[in-house]
């Protein structure tokens, strides 16, 4: 089955028209919660390894 360069890129465009682009204003809202996620799930993570490395730390012993 052979389809020709001219035949495909015919077919992208088409497909590419089907494309429902988001708005401007979505993308920012989504851009703003992603970044919002990410930094709630870093603050989480940091919290979460401090605790644990204060417990290990009086556990063994360690620093001062």
């Amino acid at each position: 089955m052979s389809v020709s360069p001219a035949k495909f890129v015919e077919e992208v465009r088409a497909e590419a028209k089907k494309v429902t682009w988001p708005t401007r204003r979505a993308t920012l809202m989504t851009t703003g919660a992603v970044l919002a996620m990410a930094g709630l799930a870093s603050v989480f993570f940091f919290l979460v390894d401090e605790v644990i490395g204060l417990g290990v730390r009086k556990l063994f012993g360690l620093g001062g």
